[in-house]
């Protein structure tokens, strides 16, 4: 393995400024934003992206990028978050977005590979205004084989992993569809309560209180570093349907001016990330961003209520005040009518939701795995470390 400026492998750019929003159209080339990027690689097509006619981009003078260009964040918060993209069809693209254009189409997917293993975002310098200059990831090294067919062997080899890890994200996302299908099916539309249940305040099925941080500031360190699970909104906001860990914990300090919340509590968030929910499968502290729902089993069930909530989510966050960030408060949520079916019927869909969880449990300890793989693999490979004479050449 020698290293080599990206300069090498491929012509390095930046997009331009975006036009006005009157100047998209519903047919012509897409647009790609930094913020596009996520979307695109959980598999938004680039058709749905906002769309420019040709005629208005030429009028801006809009550079048209082709199709197997590499795309990521040179600056913004998204420069941190490593997120690299390949065109699969022409495409016009923001300034805050850098372009590879590989000079070998033979290298595209090995580029793409290694800048995943050693991403430019090491050239940041300060993380409170996230930035890299082009000059500075043109200058930036990666390891190549001195075989090109090897980049071949290893671009191959790591694909087919990362392969079986789309596929596998692409299982676990039919599920949570498919329980939404189900959830629909059995109550209808929460949000239109088209079954005609009754309907009743979020009050009535439980208690409803705000986590507890009385210390200012809260990330104080005396406050953490112990043994009480401290639970944050970003968690809640990702967690799915269980909350199951967790990377901060209170001191004996940070416990005494907090509150532990019992494992099976709902945790709705109210700042930031409007109405995302998550239960606990361990005793937990939260700060009061977060609210604890406690249901009373004769009432209803706490996975009914998790699932309600999202089609109340985007009502709730639509609606949310803003001052510095979006939030709502304790009464909103105490007073949200929502449908209340029959117990019955509810823990019934409760069963078929462990059922499904059940399952996405494997799923999710096999991607777990499959990443680790891929980790492990792209390390080796780009050591040097790999015996690639056994791989079979494939060139397209």
């Amino acid at each position: 393995m020698k290293k080599v400026p990206l300069k090498e492998l491929a012509t390095i750019t930046a997009g331009q400024s975006a036009p006005k929003p009157e100047m998209f159209s519903n047919e012509g080339l897409p647009f790609v934003r930094a913020g596009s990027l996520e979307e695109l690689i959980a598999g938004k097509k680039e058709s749905d992206l906002e769309l420019i006619s040709i005629d208005v981009a030429e009028s801006l003078r809009l550079r048209l990028y082709p199709a197997g260009s590499i795309l990521f964040a040179k600056s913004g918060m998204s420069a941190t978050k490593n997120r690299f993209y390949q065109l699969k069809t022409p495409a016009y693209v923001v300034s805050h977005l850098a372009i590879l254009i590989p000079k070998d189409c033979l290298f595209v997917d090995y580029i793409r590979h290694v800048l995943i293993k050693y991403p430019p975002s090491s050239l940041i310098k300060d993380l409170a205004y996230p930035a890299i200059c082009l000059g500075d990831i043109q200058d930036f090294k990666v390891p190549v084989p001195e075989d090109s067919d090897d980049q071949i062997r290893i671009a191959t080899l790591l694909s087919k992993v990362e392969n079986l890890i789309s596929r596998r994200r692409e299982q676990l996302r039919q599920l949570d569809e498919l329980l939404k299908s189900v959830f629909l099916e059995m109550f209808g539309d929460p949000v239109r309560n088209e079954k005609g249940w009754e309907t009743e305040p979020l009050a009535k099925f439980g208690s409803l209180d705000r986590g507890v941080s009385k210390h200012r500031p809260r990330n104080a360190p005396e406050l953490l570093g112990g043994k009480y699970p401290l639970i944050q909104t970003g968690e809640v906001s990702n967690a799915g349907t269980y909350i199951t860990s967790y990377t901060q914990t209170y001191s004996d300090a940070g416990f005494k001016q907090s509150k532990m919340w019992k494992q099976g509590t709902l945790c709705i968030t109210i700042a930031a990330n409007i109405a995302k929910t998550g239960i606990l499968t361990f005793d937990a502290c939260f700060p009061d961003s977060v609210v604890g729902f406690t249901v009373n089993p004769n009432e209803a069930n706490i996975l009914f209520v998790h699932h309600l909530f999202a089609f109340f989510q985007k009502i709730l966050e639509t609606n949310a005040p803003q001052a510095a960030q979006k939030n709502i408060n304790l009464e909103i949520l105490r007073t949200l009518i929502v449908p209340k079916p029959l117990l019955d019927i509810q823990n019934q869909f409760s069963i078929i939701v462990a059922k499904v969880e059940s399952i996405k449990d494997h799923y999710i300890q096999s991607l777990t795995n499959l990443e680790s793989l891929y980790g492990a693999l792209s390390q080796k490979a780009f050591n040097g470390e790999l015996d690639l004479s056994r791989l079979l050449l494939v060139k397209e």
